[in-house]
């Protein structure tokens, strides 16, 4: 048996989430709470722990404090191995400025490479909800002999226009392109109506890596991408190579939810993948065993519903309480209150919220430690809801800001 390689995993944390406003108004957007009591960045550290990546560092920068904090509490694994992971801020080692994008955020970080001496680096972003098996797309890399292989989504066509599409050779591996956001996606050689979107997940070999950092530290023109550089880069010297995700086996997946991946960068996405977890055959399982999603939980006592209150399709987290209310299609996170008489419906309610007596919440995103009114209407009616300073979607989802208050109707 021979020696196995080392990984290193880094995770990209940075990100600014400008299309989640108001939810990154106070927090990075991989600190997004997520699922009651999980936030997005836990969902890319359980699949890389799971698949047996144990030396991770999060590079973080934008309002990082929460985001920090919750890694440094959560994430922590036994030494005797060497495992870790660690939250590592931008430190400006190369002189007074930030990460200028996803790849000068590496290039200002190659001290955790040199010190760590991988002989591969997984490069995985910090906000999209799925499950995945590390090791089997770094087993697929090894075998492909290749620089970066870069983790490809099947996508319909007509639905991918929004994303970074790869384009393949004619053997179906070897990347020909990397087009941001193109308004004629190119279709599969196996399957010509669907295109493979980046997940913006990848593995490179070491050397590889450490040579195109320096290449595109040192072209005054880049954007300093690892999309929209690196890859870029390595595509024309015949490098890089796709992974199909669709190979990808995770334990305990379900027919429905395998392969399930999404990007919540809007608002409307974000409470889309969470009506995605409420159905009785939910599109997206958390309750797969075989491949847990870590997080921390808050000490708070079970769910409790009193007073006749009622739920339906819906994920009710600890310390929530339901008195005399009625939540359908929702999910709750700790601490939260829904009083007598209230309807819920269609709903992400954030942790420590509390929505008054008779008052109504519908397809809407409320923040930490909101109170909404006895008898106040939210999601009710949008152009209300503007009026009063909340933010609402293009499909109508009403979202309430941290802490916000909201005046009586």
């Amino acid at each position: 048996m021979g020696k196995e390689p080392r990984v290193l995993g880094i995770v990209l944390a940075g990100g600014e989430g400008k299309r989640l406003m108001p939810l990154t108004a106070d927090r990075a957007k991989p600190a997004v709470p997520f699922g009651g009591t999980y936030r997005l960045i836990d969902f890319v550290l359980s699949n890389l722990v799971n698949g047996g990546i144990r030396r991770l560092c999060v590079l973080t920068q934008y309002k990082s404090h929460s985001l920090d904090r919750h890694v440094s509490l959560t994430w922590r694994m036994s030494t005797l191995l060497g495992n870790y992971v660690t939250p590592v801020p931008a430190q400006q080692r190369l002189g007074p400025r930030w990460y200028q994008g996803s790849a000068d955020a590496i290039f200002q970080s190659l001290n955790l490479i040199y010190d760590d001496r991988p002989d591969y680096v997984v490069v995985f972003g910090a906000d999209h909800v799925y499950r995945m098996d590390v090791e089997q797309m770094v087993d697929a890399h090894i075998a492909g002999d290749a620089g970066v292989t870069v983790a490809g989504i099947r996508m319909p066509r007509d639905q991918a226009s929004a994303f970074g599409v790869i384009e393949t050779h004619p053997d179906g591996r070897s990347i020909r392109a990397f087009l941001e956001k193109p308004a004629n996606p190119p279709g599969l050689p196996d399957s010509p109506d669907e295109t493979f979107v980046s997940m913006g997940n990848y593995v490179f070999s070491t050397d590889v890596l450490l040579d195109a950092l320096r290449m595109d530290a040192d072209d005054e023109g880049s954007v300093h991408d690892m999309g929209g550089s690196i890859i870029p880069m390595l595509t024309d010297k015949g490098e890089a190579q796709v992974y199909d995700f669709a190979d990808n086996d995770v334990p305990g997946t379900t027919d429905r939810d395998r392969s399930y991946w999404r990007d919540v960068g809007t608002l409307d996405s974000y409470h889309e993948a969470h009506m995605d977890l409420v159905s009785v055959e939910p599109i997206f399982n958390l309750y797969n065993t075989e491949w847990p999603i870590f997080t921390s939980f808050p000490q708070l006592p079970g769910a409790k519903l009193v007073e006749g209150g009622q739920a339906t399709e819906s994920i009710l987290s600890m310390g929530s309480i339901i008195a005399g209310a009625r939540v359908d299609q929702s999910v709750l996170s700790p601490g939260t209150r829904i009083l007598r008489g209230a309807e819920v419906s269609s709903a992400v309610i954030l942790n420590g919220t509390v929505v008054g007596e008779g008052a109504v919440v519908r397809r809407a995103i409320l923040d930490k430690n909101i109170v909404v009114p006895d008898g106040a209407r939210i999601g009710v009616d949008p152009e209300h809801d503007r009026a009063r300073g909340f933010t609402v979607t293009d499909s109508g989802i009403t979202v309430v800001g941290k802490g916000r208050r909201i005046p009586d109707n």
